[in-house]
């Protein structure tokens, strides 16, 4: 792990080891089971707080890596643009999947989500690596923005 520090933010990125077809994903239940199998096992996690991940990807949407973007409260998280963007491009990513979590246990976006996601893929756009997905993941369910047409 690459571990980047400064007196107001702590980037955290996670190169995988590639190998050919490995964890691609190309739909929903693969990014939440990179999610659940990946994420869940770092040692920063923590399932009562919400929690944000931008997943890197090639252009064979195989997972590259990933960057801790946002650490919240119980209910909100504060993410940016350029934190979620800053380790894709240092990766060299093709793409992104942004995943973030809700201790409630329900997977459905607020306003703020709508509006982060809305911001995010707009600057993917501009630099050129697009917002694949945007996931809320909770105990017992997935909501994609990608499925729900607002991305």
């Amino acid at each position: 792990m690459t571990h980047y520090e400064n007196s107001t933010f702590e980037v955290r990125i996670q190169r995988l080891n590639e190998t050919p077809g490995s964890m691609k994903l190309d739909d929903v239940s693969s990014a939440a089971a990179y999610w659940r199998e990946k994420i869940t096992a770092m040692p920063w996690y923590d399932p009562e707080r919400e929690m944000c991940v931008a997943v890197m990807l090639n252009a064979r949407l195989t997972a590259i890596g990933h960057s801790l973007v946002g650490i919240g409260s119980l209910n909100e998280c504060i993410v940016h643009a350029r934190d979620v963007f800053r380790a894709a491009v240092a990766m060299g990513a093709y793409a992104v999947i942004v995943i973030h979590n809700h201790p409630s246990g329900e997977a459905v976006p607020s306003e703020a989500d709508r509006r982060i996601t809305r911001r995010l893929s707009e600057a993917g756009g501009i630099i050129q690596i697009s917002l694949l997905d945007h996931l809320i993941v909770s105990a017992n369910s997935c909501f994609s923005f990608r499925e729900a047409g607002l991305v």
